[in-house]
Order: C-alpha cells, then structure tokens, then sequence
C-alpha cells in the first residue's frame, strides 16, 4: 500500500476512496486566508463508474490504487460494454461502457488500447491520442463558400460526427485527436 500527500493528487491518477479505485477526474487546491489548505477532488468509481467529490486537507495520506497497464486490441462493443482482447494469449475482458466515456466512437475493430487493471479486474481503457478513420458520409460543399477555413459537418465509421474542411469527401481517411473530437489532418493513401 503505498501513500501521497493530498495535495499530491493529479488527474488522471487512480486513487482508493471508500475501499474502491477511483480515477481522478479533476483537481482544485485552494489555500484559505486560516487554517490549513486543501485539495478538493472529484473522482469517478473505476468499477462503477459513480461520480464523486472530496475535499482532502493537503497534507492528509492517500492511498494510491495499484494500476497495471495491458497492451490489448479491441474488438467489438455491445449496448452495454465493450470487448478487447489480449493479442498474445487471445485471453478476452470486457470493459463496461460507462469506464470508456464517450471514447468508443473513436475505436475499431484491432485497435491498439492499453486495459488498466487493478488486480483481476478492468477498471479502464487508454487509447491512443489521434486515431485514423474512414468518412462514412461527408456533404458536398456549398459553392461560394470558402471564407475563413469554413467546417462541415461529417460522419466517421463509427458513427461519431466530427466537423472538417469542406474538401473532405466520403471515402477519405482523416485522423482525428481523440482528447478533443477535433479533425487533425486528412491522410492520403
């Protein structure tokens, strides 16, 4: 069991409340004019997916979670979960949608994802920071207009919209950031 100082906590950590892992999700510290400052954290159940909030004094312990990462690919997802599976053992786990947020739209089939787990058991999923997807459909553009890099409004493979420069068409490969949802670039082929 090892500890950090409150005032320590980042997002993106893992941390124990409550006997369970929670992924913190965001991080305040404030320093009143009396007493002692303090780090207020809002987290979310790595199990189950529950928002919370806690407000820690900055030198209070806290106990760290004990995340493994595993490399896996994903293979499909259902209404309620998503499956990845280890591409060296074909060992599989599913992962419930609640844990990826709203980064499934962003996953096909064979994509490269780092699982995280705290002991036996799921509790997230890093995917990469840009990925590459095929325009599904994609409107022609307007003509006339081309003032200040205008955007339209384009569907991917996996069925999340994302707004690109009007020379996308469907069929293209555009790699898109996927913290943000922001078009990057097209990609030739």
């Amino acid at each position: 069991m090892s500890t950090i100082n409150a005032g320590n906590i980042t997002k993106g950590s893992f941390i124990i409340y409550k006997g369970a892992p929670h992924y913190v999700t965001k991080t305040e510290f404030m320093s009143p004019g009396k007493g002692a400052p303090i780090m207020r954290v809002k987290m979310k159940n790595a199990t189950t997916g529950a928002a919370s909030e806690f407000t820690y004094k900055s030198n209070e312990a806290v106990e760290v979670a004990d995340v493994a990462k595993k490399d896996m690919h994903f293979l499909y997802s259902d209404t309620s979960e998503a499956v990845f599976m280890n591409p060296r053992t074909y060992d599989q786990v599913s992962v419930p949608l609640t844990l990826l947020e709203n980064k499934i739209g962003f996953l096909v089939t064979d994509q490269k994802c780092v699982v995280l787990w705290h002991g036996d058991k799921a509790i997230g999923v890093e995917i990469p920071p840009n990925v590459v997807l095929t325009v599904a459909e994609a409107h022609e553009a307007i003509a006339g207009n081309r003032v200040n890099a205008p955007k339209k409004s384009v569907k991917l493979e996996t069925g999340i919209e994302i707004q690109a420069p009007i020379f996308i068409k469907t069929g293209d490969k555009v790699s898109v950031d996927t913290t943000t949802g922001d078009y990057l670039a097209r990609i030739n082929q």
